[in-house]
């Protein structure tokens, strides 16, 4: 886990600070020390919670209840995230037409299931120089799914691979 750096009460060491009370009243500007002795007066600590602004916001606050909301809500952010998930098919140039129908079926499955489907065609040794099989292969699969999935990009040769994303419908998605 990342190291805190939350700046808190002696470790505030700017000149000037805008002050925010626990109730979250503006308590104005004034010097760090003040608003450190303002602080320990309540009982509470000084946190830093913005310091690139100009001048400085602090509230005077728990620290530990302040962490622990801070804490719930960088959860609840990540709850709220996506994510895709993304199957990769590899092919060949020469690869038999029934199990291309047998990689095509498998990537329906996956598209159905919402998610993405990576196609890869192998260049092999001279197949390199002239990867026109490989994009050929790939145009041929894409047409097969081509009612249930788009193309993200174009096609493109990443090392000794020639591939392609695709991304399901959103049309038989209820969302």
């Amino acid at each position: 886990m990342a190291k805190d750096e939350t700046l808190i009460n002696g470790q505030i060491r700017f000149d000037e600070v805008r002050c925010i009370s626990d109730s979250g009243e503006q308590l104005g500007i004034m010097s760090a020390r003040d608003a450190q002795l303002l602080a320990r007066e309540q009982g509470l600590d000084l946190v830093c919670i913005s310091p690139n602004a100009k001048p400085p916001v602090c509230k005077i606050v728990e620290y530990g209840k302040y962490r622990y909301q801070l804490e719930k809500k960088q959860k609840e952010a990540r709850k709220k995230q996506k994510q895709v998930e993304v199957k990769e098919i590899k092919l060949s140039t020469q690869i038999a037409q029934n199990d291309i129908n047998y990689k095509v079926k498998h990537a329906r499955e996956f598209f159905e299931s919402g998610k993405h489907v990576k196609f890869r065609v192998y260049l092999r040794g001279r197949e390199m120089q002239n990867p026109a099989g490989g994009f050929e292969m790939l145009k041929r699969v894409c047409a097969m799914v081509s009612d249930i999935a788009h193309a993200d990009k174009e096609a493109k040769i990443e090392g000794k691979y020639a591939s392609i994303l695709m991304i399901p419908n959103n049309k038989g998605k209820a969302t």
